[in-house]
């Protein structure tokens, strides 16, 4: 496959324009004090999977409208210390799965949590087993256009708003150190732990790979790859409602919500991805903290891991090792 999008040269500078939306933090703060007006209503019941090595708890927290969200916990079996712990969210259409799938975090002696995502699950891997209550309007398969012509309405107001809840959730669990809490995710699962470290001010670790819901107007023009394409469809029958969506999906996009990070931050990209082209991932990158740094001086750091010749898979097992040294480092 060909040279996707810019030279790398020109991936490594790019500096994204800015369409972040008037009142983004009011928006913010306000979903944010509306769901914490529910309780929190954490629930963890441990399980018996067969891994006499690995506890593990079934986990239900209150997200987003005080739905009940679905998680994994698991941890070294024994560990008597509070531990950090790793926050998990996951790429489109999948679902927390079974819990002996997600064992690796533990085995290197953390705490790890994974969030399900509400009414997906159903698109690959194991399933999952949290419902999305609530619909509004018009909308093509998927989730990218549920709620599509109201910021307020729309899905990922309700997704983003359930990965910061699971961090308030992994920090109420007993065994968890509440000050050690990173955040990581794969594809959707990226776009999520970037608003997500945009919304929490104390985390210590970021750890997004080749992220979705990045720079999404330049998504639109350089790719026809789904997701993105459910836009463009929406958009092909609903002719007049542009700027409307684009306006939206303004108030999720990680180039916006990523400017607000304040913990150090490991990315990593795939430099013929089609479905979340480099440049989306640039952007993000390249403006993470900075408006941090205007209000206190100091700019959080990001890295970046560049793999030239894969596509959406990305670093896989590669970047994972990455990440469990340099989340070491961090902690």
């Amino acid at each position: 496959m060909p040279l996707i999008d810019l030279p790398v040269e020109d991936l490594r500078r790019y500096r994204a324009p800015l369409t972040e939306p008037d009142g983004l933090e009011d928006f913010w703060s306000r979903t944010l004090e509306e769901t914490r007006a529910h309780d929190l209503a954490l629930r963890a019941e441990r399980v018996d999977v067969g891994l006499p090595l690995v506890e593990v708890l079934d986990v239900t927290f209150a997200g987003f409208g005080g739905h009940p969200i679905k998680a994994w916990l698991t941890r070294p079996a024994g560990a008597t210390e509070d531990l950090p712990v790793v926050v998990e969210y996951l790429g489109y259409g999948g679902g927390r799965g079974l819990p002996h799938e997600h064992t690796l975090w533990a085995a290197a002696g953390y705490a790890h949590l994974v969030m399900d995502t509400r009414g997906q699950g159903s698109g690959w891997g194991s399933g999952g087993a949290t419902a999305d209550p609530v619909g509004a309007g018009n909308a093509t398969p998927g989730v990218m256009t549920r709620g599509i012509e109201d910021p307020h309405d729309h899905y990922y107001r309700r997704l983003f708003t359930d990965g910061v809840r699971a961090v308030e959730a992994a920090r109420a669990l007993d065994g968890v150190d509440a000050s050690r809490v990173a955040v990581k995710g794969i594809s959707q699962g990226g776009g999520i732990a970037l608003a997500v470290a945009g919304l929490v001010p104390d985390l210590v670790a970021v750890m997004p790979d080749v992220p979705f819901l990045c720079h999404v107007r330049r998504a639109l023009d350089v790719t026809d790859a789904f997701p993105y394409q459910e836009l463009a469809v929406y958009l092909s029958v609903h002719r007049e409602r542009v700027e409307t969506v684009l306006r939206t999906f303004d108030h999720f996009d990680g180039l916006h919500l990523a400017r607000r990070a304040t913990a150090p931050a490991l990315f990593s990209v795939a430099l013929r991805d089609r479905t979340c082209p480099p440049s989306t991932v640039y952007a993000a990158h390249n403006h993470y903290g900075e408006l941090t740094a205007e209000r206190t001086g100091t700019r959080p750091t990001a890295e970046m891991v560049e793999y030239p010749f894969n596509q959406h898979e990305g670093g896989q097992q590669h970047q994972l090792a990455r990440q469990l040294r340099w989340f070491a480092d961090r902690i």
